[in-house]
Parts: structure tokens; C-alpha cells; sequence
């Protein structure tokens, strides 16, 4: 990111957010700023102001005068009215699994403000303005994964939000886990007394499932990117055909990603890219289609972001609030059937190139298609190969990592549960799609880093036995490989490699090896 975009707030209240604003949020690169324009400000209180007024003259409101969900029939006396806020996340305070990751949580702090920035929430300022102070300080709630059907929203993982803007349950703060009243009175922050409407404002809709699906996005950009170039080492190691990429050849089939990954294999590829490699005219698939595997990714990205971005910048609790003509609008949009969408297909498009570097890995330890390397890539003395297995192991590994990623493409969306007396009869899964996208990028990670120390090892035992100059590769492909042994030195004599994978998919997971100029975040 340069410098001049790392110091620029997101501000909430003042135009349509990008993924890249949340995820540049969520890892701290850039601040929250709630507007304070006085035209927002006015229209976020008249939404209040009117959910006032209608308790004042015994209008019925779902959720203000009732109760929740089929409860709905339930009338709720005046004098109970200010308590039912405070209700509502305490009786969903049974969230389970592992809390989410803090940057997670960060993106769902900002999709849940974005939303409620939408004017149409009846939600006071002073609750957006306690938001932001939670991403501004850094207090993040502790939010067990686990509970969200995705529809009616994510309520159960938002209670905690709910709950830390009002002095309870815990937070994550400066690494500690903590009560949330002593972190928000440290920073000279009151603990809130909901307002009618705002416990079910804040519970009611998709923030968990939108803003875990930004930071899935952007990891899967990047790696898009990665497999590529770890595709280009490949092709070198294995004595691949460059002129798989032709350009000409990719302008017969017209995908614009396919194409995209063609073009950045030629110019990995250099020079090489315009012969033929006569000693064998076609690689197997995994090297061959990489563009056509690759490129489905990309292709897809485009309406994935819209689908994301749309439902990042809509309201999307009920019921909705019109201030202008004074209307309550009773509704469905809590309903996170896109992201459970495109979680869904995300997950299967990266769990395929997670199949695609696993193949590529076959390729290069296997003698019998590496043409003329040792066995598993070993670096073991001639007289020492006997014993050494050179990254075997690390083949079984990726094997396991993509199997994995591959058994959890199963569509979430295809197992909706009608629940909660057969009012959320039709629910979108969105929730548990998106922690499925994550685990599967998790791993596809994992075989990333593996098929890129696979590469490098082959690339420099290329060099070595004279099949390959330095001066051949280009100096996108000679940094790359130079960054990987920075970190991870060529293998010779077997050792644990543990925690130089680690190394690698922690450079990985901060964006650390620079790729493609003009693709987003390289």
C-alpha cells in the first residue's frame, strides 16, 4: 500500500466502502472515522427520533413493542419497552466454537457500522459514534464463531458486539482478554444504554458473514496472484513448455482472467515464452491449464466483489426506517443469500488451485516426469541419498492440505435449516460459507507455500545440473525465488522443515512477496 493511502481514514457515513477499505481496516493499515457532517448526523437521529415518536403515540413496532422473531404476536407493555434491548443480546449470549480472529472481528465492526451508517436503522448517533470508538481504540469483542444461521442475520455472534457497546462480556484489548466495561472505562468510554430498536439495529443483519467475506476476498486475490508465479517457477524446474502461454493462442479462447494469467506467465517466463521446448511440445495439465484453472478465479472475482461490496454497503436489519416519509418497513434483508453465494463458489475456485499446486508438486518430485531431477527433489550428497527423502514428506503434506480444502467445497447454502418455531424457515448458511471460505484458504495456503518451496528447490537444482542459467530467469521470477531463500535455505541433508513453512505462509498471509505491478495489493 503507499504511503499517502496507508494515512487515509475510512470514514463511514460519507459514500459507498470497498472491500479493500475494510481490509485495510481490519489489519490496521488505515483508521475508522464515523462522518460527522451535520446532514448525516441529522438523518441518522430522525430515524431515532421517529421510533421515538411512534412509541409515544402507541404505534406498533416489531421489535420496539413486540417481541422477536415468532414472537412477534407477543405485545411488549410500555413500562418493559427500554428493557427489551438489553434482553435480546443476553438471551443470545451462547455463541460457541473459537472466538474470531481480531481481524476479523475489525471487518465485522466496520461492515456492522457501515450498514447502520445507512440512515435507515432508526438508530441514534451516539451508538455508530460507540462503534467507531471500538475500532478507534482497538477494543474488539470476543465473538465465539459458531451460532449464526444467517438469517435472521448473524444475531447470535452480534450480541456480543451489542453486549461489549454496553460494559459486558469480554474483549480483546492490546492483546489481553478482558472485561469490556474495564477496557471502554480505561479509554473514557460510558457503556451504553440501548435505545428501542438499537439491540436489535446492531444483532440483525450480516455483518459477520460481509465482513469475513471482504478479508476472504482479498486473501483470495492474492493468492490467485501467488499460484501463478509459483506456476512460472514450476514450468522452469520440471523443464516445461513456455509456449503453452502464447499469446496468440489465448486470443483464441476469450475468458479475460484465463488470459490475464497467460500474460503474466509470459512475462514471468521471459524470452522463453516465444520458442517451443522441442524435447516435449505438452506438459501435463496441471502445468498446461494452469491459466484455464487460474483464470476461472479471476474471472469470477469481478461479480464476487459486487456481490460483497453491495451487501457491505446496504441496511440490512429489520425492520427498516424511513424518516423522510415516516414509514416502517418491515422486510427480509437480513437475508445473507449473496454472501452465502459467493462464499460458497469462492471456496470451491480456491480449493481448485489448491488441487492445481498439489498436482504441480507431484510433478516436480516424481522422476519419472521431472525430467532428469532426483528423486523428491533431494539435495543429499550422492553417497547420503540412500537415507534422505527431500521433501516426500512435504508432497504427503499438500496432499493432505488440498484433500482437505476440496472435502469442505460442499455448498453451505444447500443446507438450509428451517429453525426458531418455522419463522426462519428458509435460511441462507452465510455464516458458516464464509468460516468454510476461510478454513479453505487456510489451506490452500498451506500447499501454496509448499508447491513454492517445491519450485525453488527445483529451480536451483535446474541451475546446478546445467539445464537452466540464472540470467534466464526473469527478474520478477530471480526475486521471488531470491525472497524464498531468505527464508528458507535449498534443502540437502533432510531436516525439519516446519518451521520455515511457517515462515513462508506467514510472509504469505502479509502479503509479503511482491507480485504482478498493477494488480490490487501487490
Amino acid at each position: 500500500m503507499k504511503s499517502s493511502e496507508a494515512v487515509k481514514d475510512v470514514v463511514f457515513g460519507e459514500g459507498r466502502l470497498t472491500i479493500e477499505d475494510v481490509s485495510a481496516l481490519a489489519t490496521r493499515q488505515r483508521p475508522a472515522r464515523l462522518s460527522e457532517a451535520q446532514g448525516f448526523v441529522s438523518a441518522i437521529n430522525r430515524g431515532a427520533e421517529l421510533i421515538d415518536r411512534l412509541l409515544r403515540e402507541d404505534g406498533v413496532v416489531y421489535g420496539v413493542t413486540t417481541g422477536y422473531g415468532d414472537s412477534c404476536t407477543v405485545a411488549v407493555p410500555g413500562s418493559l419497552v427500554e428493557e427489551l434491548p438489553r434482553q435480546l443480546y443476553t438471551f443470545h449470549g451462547l455463541g460457541l466454537g473459537a472466538p474470531l480472529a481480531e481481524d476479523q472481528t475489525r471487518a465485522v465492526l466496520a461492515a456492522r457500522l457501515a450498514s447502520l451508517s445507512m440512515r435507515m436503522s432508526g438508530v441514534s448517533y451516539g451508538l455508530l459514534k460507540q462503534l467507531e470508538q471500538l475500532l478507534v481504540h482497538d477494543i474488539l469483542p470476543v465473538i465465539p464463531q459458531e451460532g449464526s444461521v444467517g438469517a435472521s442475520g448473524d444475531l447470535t455472534p452480534l450480541s456480543y458486539v451489542a453486549a461489549v457497546l454496553c460494559g459486558e462480556r469480554e474483549v480483546f484489548d492490546r492483546g489481553a482478554r478482558r472485561p469490556a466495561g474495564e477496557a471502554l472505562k480505561e479509554r473514557g468510554l460510558k457503556a451504553l444504554k440501548l435505545r428501542p430498536k438499537e439491540g436489535l439495529a446492531i444483532m440483525n443483519g450480516t455483518a459477520v458473514m460481509t465482513g469475513i467475506a471482504c478479508l476472504a476476498f482479498s486473501r483470495a486475490e492474492y493468492l490467485s496472484r501467488l499460484a501463478t508465479r509459483i506456476t512460472s517457477l514450476a514450468v522452469l524446474s520440471v523443464a516445461g513448455n513456455p509456449h503453452h502461454f502464447d499469446q496468440t493462442l489465448f486470443n483464441a479462447k476469450p475468458h479475460p482472467g484465463q488470459q490475464l494469467v497467460a500474460a503474466r506467465l509470459r512475462g514471468d517466463l521471459g524470452g522463453q515464452a516465444a520458442g517451443r521446448n522441442e524435447h516435449r511440445l505438452q506438459d501435463r495439465y496441471s502445468l498446461r491449464c494452469a491459466p484455464h484453472v487460474i483464470g476461472v478465479l479471476e474471472d469470477a472475482m469481478p461479480m464476487l466483489r459486487m456481490l460483497i461490496e453491495n451487501e457491505l454497503n446496504s441496511a440490512n436489519d429489520n425492520p427498516l426506517v424511513d424518516p423522510d416519509e415516516e414509514r416502517v418497513l418491515h422486510g427480509g434483508h437480513f437475508y445473507g443469500g449473496h454472501i452465502a453465494f459467493a462464499m460458497d463458489s469462492l471456496k470451491q475456485l480456491v480449493a481448485s488451485i489448491a488441487d492445481l499446486l498439489d498436482r504441480q508438486i507431484a510433478l516436480m518430485l516424481d522422476p519419472k516426469f521431472n525430467h532428469g531431477l532426483p528423486a523428491n527433489l533431494s539435495g543429499a550428497r550422492q553417497d547420503r541419498r540412500p537415507i534422505n527423502h527431500g521433501l516426500k514428506a512435504l508432497a504427503i503434506g499438500a496432499s493432505a492440505w488440498a484433500a482437505e480444502a476440496l472435502k469442505l467445497t460442499m455448498p453451505a447454502a444447500s443446507f438450509s435449516r428451517s429453525t426458531e418455531c418455522h419463522n426462519q424457515d428458509k435460511v441462507s448458511m452465510g455464516t458458516i460459507a464464509a468460516r468454510d471460505c476461510v478454513r479453505v484458504l487456510e489451506l490452500s495456503e498451506q500447499v501454496a507455500v509448499a508447491g513454492l518451496l517445491a519450485a525453488a528447490q527445483g529451480v536451483d537444482m535446474r541451475i546446478r545440473e546445467g539445464g537452466l542459467t540464472r540470467d534466464q530467469l526473469s527478474p520478477e521470477l530471480l526475486a521471488m525465488h531470491g525472497a524464498v531463500r531468505r527464508l528458507v535455505p535449498e534443502l540437502g541433508e533432510d531436516r525439519a522443515l516446519e518451521g520455515e513453512l511457517r515462515g513462508l505462509l506467514a510472509c504469505v498471509r502479509e502479503r509479503g512477496f511482491e507480485m504482478y505491478p498493477g494488480a490490487p495489493g501487490a
